[in-house]
């Protein structure tokens, strides 16, 4: 994983603390045609949000315990 990263994995996190998100709102709004922009991949990889739901259209994003961890660690936590 890419630490240059975390400044915009933090912005992720961060957004989905606000409150849980569509999947579909998240990959609209995250997704890369970079293959060194994988933001929303190391999110999930590092265990920092999680999705929820049985069907794509009802799938949803929530924070994780260790992506509040790691909001906290870096002063981004309210």
């Amino acid at each position: 994983m890419d630490k240059g990263l975390d400044p915009l994995i933090l912005d992720l996190v961060e957004w989905v603390a606000r409150e849980p998100r569509a999947y579909s709102d998240l990959i609209d709004a995250w997704r890369t045609s970079c293959p060194r922009l994988t933001v929303w991949e190391d999110a999930v990889d590092r265990g920092l949000v999680r999705r929820e739901g049985a069907r794509i259209s009802e799938t949803m994003v929530h924070v994780t315990d260790q992506g509040l961890d790691f909001l906290r660690a870096n002063g981004r936590l309210h």
